[in-house]
């Protein structure tokens, strides 16, 4: 694969030809911060030496792609912009993202002192805002894999379709440790325990590479700081009650994992810590993150999330100089960023955010952008282009769909298929839905059933590996099975949720559409193999004595002919549980070594004996 020189190692372009292709106004004496040949502290203490307050703060504040215009960034001196979920050009095509990037980073270089922007994407299983783009496993999937080598080629396959896109700032990977099952985010999870999240920090090397600035390097996020997987209740956004010790048994050491990894960023996490919001909590981001784990990078807020330190809509003075104070470098405030530099511009002209404060945001935010390259390489490389949703990675996706798939029964060894002339059944509304199979974060926040984006749904992989002399038959309600099926595979249950939408805080069972399909199949008395398509354990015990076998897929993606390879043993199953798997609802929040009696406990998984 073609590989592009390192963004740090272009020095053929003097500080002086970089102003006059851009028009900068700056003379050579004022720009030698545009040296590459300089060392990057060096460079960064004299451009922050120049800047002025309003300068500074615009490095401070990232606003939505969406709620600025390009004169926007050259008035304000925005530092960053980014997509929420969702937020997309249009075409929502590869390069309709590169020209919309370049139009805004041509917009920051027309500054006097030509600071480029950095560009964030929640790009967190593949760069799932991009129609077409590879759409890999969500997190709890990778976690049942137990595979970190395959986690860190998954960053670096995510790194170049980002960077062929133009953004350099992914805010990802999750490494929250969800203890409740009901909470919405639990598949942004790798797993219960601290060990697995930790495992999978490699993502952060294939996100950002050997080093920042190298061929399609990225700047990775570890998030959610600190707690987010621990509330009361699995209630997304809430109250995390734990001592400190458990907070720092459970919920601290992913983080210092990815620190050690070098993580670019860190997001702080919109739940509180026994009652105080982590946003405004300086003891966790300066004494601990900062200090303690001695985390040099980017410390960034979560959407909104300095306007819920008090509660109340509408963030005020207090919101702002607290979370700065508490040690948030770039503000995350996607709409009402004009008021946010004139608030913050207001406290520091007051005298209650200290300007150590702000140099210290600032000096971090331009630390990581020259480390980056982007003062050298500001434009998107289009030579990534090609990877978007290439061959390649999809190969590697499809690998890892196999890997995450977990065997949890397998009465009378239904499993694995005949591909040599079976006649198999196939139903369910999860079956030919790429839509449902990838979950939330595909192409908008939320996700949505349907055919969303290219990729290979479960019933055409099944198709796919079906031997020539197999009949694979579908009815997506399981009508028309009759006894004559050798087999017949459910592909059930959840439909796409993100965050709090998809909290559950009642019933966790399968909906009405789900329970009648699979009747219909058990009534054919033809052996039922169930494919449960969630983004956690499910509350299936009443219904699981009806299954033959049962096969946890979590959300896939893209590349459904990974379930295929183990449905047929074209790959053994490998996965274990990286959560365990409840009895009923009541039993939540349940996690390793708790005492309480699961269906399927932590780390179990089944394979084939032939």
């Amino acid at each position: 694969m073609h590989r592009s020189p390192p963004r740090s190692l272009v020095v053929g372009l003097s500080a002086a030809l970089l102003l006059a292709g851009t028009g900068g106004s700056a003379t050579a004496e004022t720009a030698d911060h545009l040296d590459p040949k300089r060392p990057v502290h060096d460079r960064v203490e004299r451009l922050l030496d120049r800047m002025t307050l309003d300068e500074k703060i615009g490095q401070m504040t990232q606003a939505e792609r969406g709620a600025v215009t390009a004169a926007d960034v050259t008035a304000y001196r925005l530092g960053s912009l980014l997509s929420g979920g969702g937020s997309v050009p249009t075409p929502n095509t590869p390069e309709s993202w590169a020209d919309m990037y370049d139009g805004f980073q041509r917009a920051a270089l027309a500054t006097p002192r030509r600071i480029p922007l950095i560009y964030g994407v929640d790009a967190v299983h593949g760069h799932n805002n991009v129609v077409g783009a590879t759409i890999f496993p969500h997190n709890i999937g990778l976690g049942a894999a137990r595979d970190p080598e395959l986690v860190r080629r998954i960053g670096a396959a995510t790194a170049e379709e980002v960077t062929g896109t133009g953004p350099d700032w992914n805010f990802a990977p999750c490494v929250c440790v969800a203890r409740n099952d009901r909470w919405g985010r639990t598949y942004e999870s790798f797993g219960e325990v601290p060990e697995l999240p930790s495992q999978m920090t490699t993502a952060v090397g294939g996100l950002q590479g050997p080093r920042l600035g190298g061929p399609a390097s990225v700047l990775a996020t570890a998030k959610h700081y600190v707690g987010d997987g621990g509330t009361t209740g699995g209630v997304d956004q809430g109250n995390t009650e734990v001592s400190e010790a458990e907070l720092r048994r459970i919920h601290l050491p992913p983080f210092q994992a990815a620190v050690r990894r070098g993580a670019g960023s860190v997001m702080i996490s919109f739940n509180s810590w026994n009652g105080v919001k982590a946003h405004g909590h300086r003891y966790l981001i300066t004494d601990v993150l900062k200090r303690e784990l001695r985390f040099s990078g980017i410390v960034v807020s979560d959407w909104n999330g300095i306007d819920q330190i008090d509660g109340q809509p509408g963030f005020t003075p207090a919101e702002v100089r607290t979370s700065i104070n508490a040690g948030i470098d770039m503000v995350m405030v996607p709409n009402d960023w004009k008021r946010f530099i004139e608030t913050l511009k207001a406290e520091v002209e007051a005298g209650r955010v200290p300007m150590s404060r702000i140099d210290d945001a600032n000096r971090r935010i331009l630390t990581k952008k020259v480390q980056l390259g982007l003062f050298e390489r500001p434009l998107t490389d289009r030579r990534y282009l090609r990877t978007v949703g290439s061959k390649e990675h999809r190969e590697l996706a499809r690998r890892a769909v196999a890997e995450s798939q977990v065997l949890l029964k397998n009465q009378g060894n239904v499993l694995p298929l005949d591909r040599r002339g079976g006649r198999i059944f196939v139903a369910g509304k999860n079956a030919d839905d790429i839509g449902n199979q990838s979950g939330g974060w595909t192409i908008t926040w939320q996700g949505s059933s349907g055919d969303i984006t290219p990729g290979t749904t479960i019933l055409e992989g099944i198709r796919q590996t079906a031997g020539k002399g197999s009949t694979v038959t579908y009815a997506r309600d399981g009508g028309g099975i009759d006894g004559s099926y050798d087999a017949a595979v459910a592909v059930v249950g959840e439909t796409p949720y993100a965050e709090f939408m998809g909290d559950r805080p009642g019933a966790m069972g399968l909906d009405a559409e789900d329970l009648a399909t699979l009747q219909r199949l058990r009534a054919s008395g033809v052996p039922v193999v169930v494919v449960l398509v969630s983004g956690r354990p499910l509350d299936i015990s009443a219904q699981l004595p009806e299954w033959d076998a049962l096969l946890a897929s979590w959300l896939p993606g893209t590349e459904g002919r990974g379930v295929a390879d183990v449905l047929f043993g074209v790959r053994k199953p490998t996965g274990k549980l990286p959560v365990t798997w409840m009895k009923d609802a009541g039993q939540q929040p349940i996690n390793r070594g708790d005492g309480k009696d699961p269906l399927f406990p932590f780390g179990y998984g089944l394979t084939y004996r032939r």
